[in-house]
């Protein structure tokens, strides 16, 4: 591709509607070891093969063209399951040693299930992890099990213990409600966080599993949510300080220090305040969590393109980001892959 079928290099991630893209989610691995309903079969998916996995190399390599070259401020390292990836502490130690345009080091993150962060989170640590999320929908084994396909609710429990010990604060808290299943649970599951110092969210179920999993009727939105956690506590809205956040945080019983959100992707999207840009375990650069469409930088990079020509690659691909998912409608583009696939 000429030089000329580019925009040219700006130094950030802007798109045709001011939006700039500072938070990159870098997916390791499609692979996972549970089978939550919402995400994909119970018999799993056919993962990708190895050769088309991103190196430890070419992981790295991507965030440093992303921060140093394209204004990339938060790494968020995600999956399937990133604590499948050997060299997730070598990629976290890598990303650790480059500076953002504010000459700092980016913010890193991390997305998991938990199983196995009890026996990784110092380590995680000491690599320059910074903070993690964990996927935890109930407190109830039963249920849990029902969700997950796996009876992993004490490892969970256990990997939030070892997060909080390691220092990798704010430990949050991701909660996907089911109607049904394990909404009635939501009052204790905020009850256990608040107790424990975790900080709870709370997301609307999105279309972005196996098809059958999801119907628009049955979906438990903020308001729902909101009422359930109602029950057995006072809530009122927390002063929005960052408006890319994608939750919107209650305060509980008029504590400003005890909050819980809501991601109401589904039901009140963000859209206008989305900062992300997205790499699959594959390569390519998604500019939403449901386009249709992909950019492969994986094929320039093992070609030999250089940082700058991939650079170009991505911020043509993030110049042409939709203006909105149109989740909160009946009519919305169905993403070419399952979240699995995707990345967090």
């Amino acid at each position: 591709m000429s030089a000329q079928q580019h925009g040219p290099l700006t130094g950030a991630l802007t798109d045709r509607f001011g939006r700039v893209a500072r938070d990159l989610r870098v997916s390791l691995t499609d692979r996972c070891n549970l089978r939550c309903s919402y995400c994909m079969p119970p018999e799993g998916l056919d993962w990708l093969p190895a050769d088309r996995t991103l190196t430890d190399g070419e992981v790295v390599r991507l965030c440093r063209i992303g921060v140093e070259l394209l204004g990339i401020r938060k790494i968020r390292f995600t999956g399937g399951e990133p604590l499948l990836r050997r060299g997730l502490e070598t990629i976290i130690a890598a990303a650790a040693t480059l500076r953002t345009d504010r000459g700092r080091a980016p913010e890193l993150a991390l997305t998991t299930n938990g199983l196995g962060l009890d026996r990784r989170a110092q380590d995680l640590a000491a690599a320059g992890l910074d903070r993690v999320n964990v996927s935890l929908d109930t407190l109830d084994p039963a249920h849990y099990a029902q969700i997950a396909h796996r009876d992993r609710l004490p490892d969970v429990l256990a990997g939030i213990a070892a997060a909080r010990r390691a220092g990798l604060a704010p430990v949050k808290v991701n909660a996907v409600v089911l109607k049904g299943v394990n909404d009635a649970d939501a009052p204790a599951l905020l009850d256990f966080c608040l107790a424990e110092g975790v900080q709870l969210r709370f997301i609307e179920q999105m279309p972005i599993g196996p098809i059958e999993t999801w119907d628009r009727g049955r979906l438990i939105t903020r308001e729902d949510v909101l009422a359930l956690l109602g029950t057995t506590h006072r809530l009122e809205p927390a002063p929005v300080t960052d408006p890319h956040a994608p939750a919107r945080l209650w305060q509980v019983d008029g504590d400003p220090a005890r909050t819980v959100g809501v991601i109401a992707s589904v039901s009140e999207p963000f859209c206008g305040a989305c900062d992300r840009t997205r790499l699959t375990a594959d390569g390519q650069i998604r500019s939403c969590l449901f386009a249709v469409g992909e950019t492969d930088l994986r094929a320039p990079l093992r070609r030999g393109a250089d940082d700058a020509e991939i650079a170009r690659l991505w911020a043509d691909a993030m110049r042409a980001k939709p203006a909105a998912h149109g989740l909160d409608g009946e009519e919305f583009a169905v993403p070419s892959r399952t979240m699995s696939r995707i990345g967090g």
